[in-house]
């Protein structure tokens, strides 16, 4: 068992249960890469079937992604009224349901719309999720842990467009979407079977639209949530950026076909399982801070060699095209699961309203690069590498700020509790 600040915790039980929770957490954190990468290899087909062009099927990805960031902002709150285990259920179940509209869409302007509602629904899991993990561990065995989430995680944004490839092999773009629908069914059969309740009824707030407006005014006025929050932001959207690129990396650029877009996302899993288990197993041995600039290094590293390469080409290779978004990868890896805890500790009676608020950031930002950035840069490999690198400049950038803003703060603490004669409390290592 472990503990908190908060009380004793929900029994953690035996390496086989910790096992099964890794798993079902990682798959409910699974469907967003899914939704949004399994349906890149039909873009074209899709397009040609409903009259759109590409800029356009750009936008499914974004109303899908506007529509996700409103929604996390209630998910979170949502679980510290009612529980973990009742709010991804009910998403999971109108997640399989907004699928099968999708499925069924006759024209594009429907199709946006369930895909909109698709968003609402399909973050209840992810934000949730990591929740959970915050409510049953602390310290180094929080971030093993999820870092062992994100070493599955990793496989998805790579496993979905292959699948769609497959998919759309034997079936049709439409197939795709009802996969997705069984997806969301077995989601709901996980968590009522497997998952634990670790937010139990005398820890409930109550949920009241002017508390959780108030509460979410109040993160974003905390100014190291909104450090953070925009760090993980960043740091995510310059890997994004690749993502939401991929058809225009993969067909355009590369001139490959609809079911070769594991040459791009491979990489991004082999480079992403690398980094979470760097981060697990050297947990508590290594300071945090270190794995967090290792993690920005190595991105702004590869977005260098990226745009020195991209500038001097013609005709890109491959093994120089993902290297960029590899180091991306790799180094999302390394800062997500330690600037998350840290951010969660920050106000641990509302974790739940903090992890709403950092997915509504995070995805603001993921729409905005989806919608926006992507169509305006992906047309130059090198200036997409630029981009993208500033984006990890910027979050390392508020990650130093913060950093320095908390020792300064944890001096201050310490340099007046000697004056009381008590005995300081340890400095966040963050």
């Amino acid at each position: 068992m472990t503990s908190s600040p908060d009380g004793p915790l929900a029994p953690t039980g035996s390496r086989l249960s910790r096992l099964r929770l890794v798993l079902i957490l990682a798959a409910l954190t699974m469907v967003g890469p899914f939704t949004i990468d399994a349906i890149f290899p039909a873009f074209e087909v899709m397009g040609r079937d409903l009259g759109a062009d590409k800029v356009a099927m750009q936008q499914t990805m974004s109303v899908y992604l506007v529509a996700f960031a409103v929604a996390s902002l209630f998910h979170g709150s949502l679980s510290d009224a009612l529980g973990r285990r009742p709010v991804i259920v009910t998403g999971s179940l109108l997640y399989a349901v907004t699928s099968a509209v999708c499925a069924l869409a006759p024209s594009m302007p429907t199709l946006l719309g369930a895909r909109a509602a698709q968003g609402l629904v399909a973050g209840a899991g992810m934000i949730v999720g990591r929740t959970v993990v915050r409510d049953l561990f602390d310290g180094a065995h929080a971030q093993r842990f999820m870092s062992h989430i994100s070493m599955i995680f990793a496989v998805a944004p790579a496993l979905a467009p292959i699948v769609g490839g497959w998919i759309l092999g034997w079936g049709s773009w439409r197939t795709i979407f009802w996969v997705l629908a069984v997806y969301g069914l077995v989601l709901v059969v996980l968590t009522l079977t497997a998952l634990p309740e670790t937010h139990p009824a005398e820890r409930r707030v109550a949920f009241h639209p002017r508390p959780l407006l108030a509460s979410f005014a109040s993160a974003a006025g905390d100014g190291g949530v909104l450090r953070l929050s925009a760090a993980i932001a960043l740091n995510f959207g310059a890997l994004f950026l690749y993502i939401s690129s991929a058809p225009a990396i993969v067909v355009d650029h590369l001139h490959l076909g609809e079911r070769d877009f594991g040459v791009l996302f491979v990489p991004l899993v082999v480079t992403m399982m690398l980094g979470s288990f760097l981060t697990g197993r050297l947990a508590g041995r290594v300071r945090q801070g270190a794995f967090v600039l290792a993690g920005f290094l190595v991105a702004l590293a590869g977005g260098v060699l990226a745009v020195a390469y991209q500038s001097t080409v013609d005709e890109p290779a491959v093994e120089w095209t993902v290297v960029p978004a590899a180091a991306a990868s790799l180094g999302v890896s390394l800062v997500f699961p330690i600037l998350t805890i840290a951010l969660l500790d920050l106000r641990p009676r509302e974790r739940g309203a903090v992890s709403s608020f950092q997915s509504f950031l995070s995805t603001c930002v993921n729409a905005l690069v989806a919608g926006a950035v992507s169509p305006l840069v992906s047309g130059s490999l090198a200036t997409l590498a630029l981009v993208a690198g500033a984006m990890t400049l910027g979050a390392l950038a508020l990650w130093w700020w913060h950093r320095a803003r908390t020792h300064a703060k944890a001096l201050r603490r310490d340099d007046h509790v000697r004056i009381e004669g008590l005995a300081p409390e340890p400095t966040d290592q963050l």
